[in-house]
């Protein structure tokens, strides 16, 4: 038996569900399959998938309710579900996201996208998987040997962030610059040396809920229309769901959500005012802001320094927390920090 991994298929259409598994079988996948919704969930709760590709338009039960139904399901919340569909509005796609799919592929599909997406959504699954097996292995242990757990987070958690980078090369590095720019501001505020560790980590993974929007969403070069920019705003909420059942020692998950709140309420996903911002958020989103305005994007060259250090100076209090956008002009101004990744 195959190690690779255990999938689903399910499409209405014979010829389309033969192709498919055909297509995934010859790449060494346990692939089974249903016709229909009804069977599908049957097939998933009898003996769970790692992952589930799964057509929209059905009679009976469509795949918009059959993905809700599994993801309600105890057994099956957290088999991670990729539609493949012809359905290319960008309505349908938010739909998608919205009963809790992770991706979307849309027919007539090229092989390679297809099991691009599926290797990918299959590797984010077993190191998350491996990470709440870790962490609940060194806890049995009574963290032993802490140190060792800590580099082996460290080592997963960043195998997880580069699984975003792999999908959208525009922001290689992103998330380290972030990270090495909120630990300088952390302790340029002199924070415990356990807070900075755990806003380190944050920072790693701060965008991994990206990996669940479409990757021609991720690196479109023009401005993105209203439905594209709600799905991009739903990175917060995916990367927490990703993370929210790891018990790490920190609240990675929270920070994560939190990173594009704003002091005044006009943040997203929740709308949370400064009291209500962790202290780590507000250091996060304070790094990504001025490393995101000097890199450079599908849709523009980056902007500078200045004018990144300006646009958090403007913002002071408004949106930025005064005192983690005033450690971080000082780094920048009077002790020399630069990004060095």
């Amino acid at each position: 038996m195959t190690d690779k991994g255990k999938i689903l298929a399910v499409d209405d259409t014979p010829a389309s569900l033969r192709l498919l598994t055909d297509i995934l079988k010859a790449e060494g996948y346990e692939v089974r399959s249903a016709i229909s919704g009804e069977l599908a969930l049957h097939a998933a709760t009898s003996n769970p998938p790692d992952l589930v590709l799964l057509d929209i338009r059905m009679p009976q039960m469509d795949g918009f309710e059959v993905c809700r139904r599994l993801k309600a399901d105890p057994v099956t919340s957290d088999v991670p579900v990729i539609f493949v569909s012809a359905a290319s509005e960008t309505e349908e796609k938010v739909r998608g996201f919205e009963v809790g799919a992770v991706d979307f592929v849309t027919k007539p599909y090229q092989r390679d996208e297809l099991l691009a997406r599926v290797r990918t959504h299959l590797e984010l699954n077993r190191l998350r998987n491996h990470l709440e097996v870790l962490v609940d292995e060194r806890t049995v242990e009574l963290r032993e040997s802490e140190s060792k757990l800590r580099a082996s987070l460290l080592d997963s958690i960043t195998a997880l962030a580069a699984i975003v980078e792999l999908r959208d090369p525009y922001t290689a590095g992103h998330q380290r610059r972030v990270a090495q720019l909120a630990v300088a501001i952390a302790h340029e505020l002199t924070l415990p040396d356990e807070q900075v560790e755990g806003i380190h980590l944050a920072s790693v993974v701060h965008d991994v809920g990206k990996v669940r929007v479409p990757a021609e969403i991720l690196t479109k070069p023009g401005k993105l229309t209203g439905n594209e920019f709600a799905i991009i705003k739903e990175h917060s909420q995916n990367g927490f769901d990703i993370l929210k059942t790891i018990d790490f020692p920190w609240a990675i998950a929270q920070i994560v959500l939190q990173h594009h709140e704003r002091l005044d309420g006009s943040g997203y996903p929740q709308g949370l005012t400064s009291s209500q911002i962790l202290l780590e958020s507000k250091i996060v989103a304070v790094a990504d802001v001025v490393e995101s305005m000097t890199s450079h994007r599908p849709y523009r060259a980056g902007l500078g320094l200045d004018v990144a250090l300006a646009e958090v100076e403007q913002h002071k209090g408004l949106l930025f927390d005064p005192l983690v956008v005033e450690a971080c002009v000082r780094l920048f101004r009077e002790k020399d920090f630069h990004f060095t990744v």
